[in-house]
């Protein structure tokens, strides 16, 4: 997990290639791999601060950051993803480390919630995330919110 090299930048810094080794990585996982179809260009990207892990000169992580107000009160991670090859690194809980971290120095704040996947409930619960809602479905993927920070 060492060798992986996170970087954050704002939409407009990302550069092309960035962007399309992202947008592709998104889509190999949260279309194809879990067989969803769904609009992932949401228009919040624009917003979001882009966390990017990447390994061996290819993105194999990544996570969207938002301030208070841009997608929940508090602030938010969404889009959290490693690539299928390379879970076995446990890049999750070093992309987790990461965004927590960049949502406390960047936004100055530490309450921050998310929607996540059911099945993920004990991975988000290990970096401080508690449950906050019944289950419901998003995209026909069962949810919860979870807050951390409260």
């Amino acid at each position: 997990m060492q060798n992986i090299k996170w970087k954050i930048k704002r939409f407009e810094a990302l550069s092309l290639v960035e962007l399309y080794s992202v947008l592709q990585l998104r889509s190999e996982v949260f279309v194809v791999e879990q067989n969803c179809v769904y609009q992932d260009i949401d228009g919040k990207d624009e917003k979001a601060l882009h966390l990017i892990g990447e390994y061996e000169g290819k993105t194999i992580a990544y996570a969207r950051l938002f301030q208070p107000n841009d997608y929940f009160e508090n602030a938010s991670i969404g889009r959290v993803i490693v690539k299928a090859s390379h879970r076995h690194l446990k890049a999750g809980h070093g992309l987790m480390r990461e965004a927590i971290q960049a949502v406390e120095t960047k936004f100055g704040v530490h309450q921050i919630t998310i929607s996540a996947q059911l099945y993920l409930q004990q991975f988000y619960e290990s970096h401080g995330f508690v449950t906050t809602s019944d289950t419901y479905l998003e995209d026909d993927i069962p949810h919860i919110e979870m807050k951390r920070g409260n």
